[in-house]
């Protein structure tokens, strides 16, 4: 881990919750309406893209990237979609809608991960957890659509499935960068 990989635990911590409390709540939603599948996908969507903003900001930073450089872009330009698709899917509230669209907007974010975790490789503790990641969303985002016609719960079912598994993974990945970081800083003092 190197020291810049520190600061990232908390915009990670943040997608994982995200991802776990949004997957837990597809699991306990027995009978979604249209319009309560859309707030709560929407608001999953804007809160996992706001926390990648977040760390694609503190990770340009700590390994001195512009922020035109092009793993910045492949994780930013996907994250700030996802938070546009997670208001057009609390507005719109119709799984056709979130079935396609939202499949785009995964598709795009598993994508850049997958640039990020093979262009950042050695340079950050993030690029193994971007791989896993990448291929989840990308599997997401290839059965959403086919999910879509039979309604709110299968599209909530397929998109919860995914974040469960990402959730877990970035929930394992925020601890791991914590721990690591306190027994660095400890190891200095």
């Amino acid at each position: 881990m190197t020291e810049g990989d520190a600061v990232l635990w908390q915009p990670v911590l943040l997608r994982a919750v995200a991802a776990l409390a949004f997957g837990a709540a597809t699991v306990f939603l027995t009978v979604p309406t249209t319009a309560g599948m859309g707030v709560l996908a929407g608001a999953y969507f804007v809160l996992v893209g706001a926390a990648l903003l977040l760390v694609v900001r503190r990770l340009a930073a700590s390994l001195s990237l512009s922020a035109s450089s092009a793993p910045v872009l492949a994780l930013a330009v996907p994250a700030a979609h996802l938070a546009v698709a997670g208001v057009v899917a609390a507005v719109a509230g119709s799984p056709e809608l979130l079935g396609w669209y939202g499949a785009f907007a995964l598709a795009l974010l598993g994508l850049g991960e997958l640039y990020a975790a093979v262009a950042l490789k050695g340079r950050t503790v993030l690029s193994r957890d971007w791989l896993v990641s990448g291929v989840v969303m990308l599997g997401t985002a290839a059965v959403l659509p086919f999910v879509a016609a039979a309604g709110a719960k299968a599209v909530l079912g397929v998109t919860g499935g995914g974040a469960l598994i990402t959730g877990a993974l970035w929930l394992l990945c925020a601890l791991t960068i914590r721990h690591d970081g306190r027994a660095s800083a400890k190891a200095v003092n």
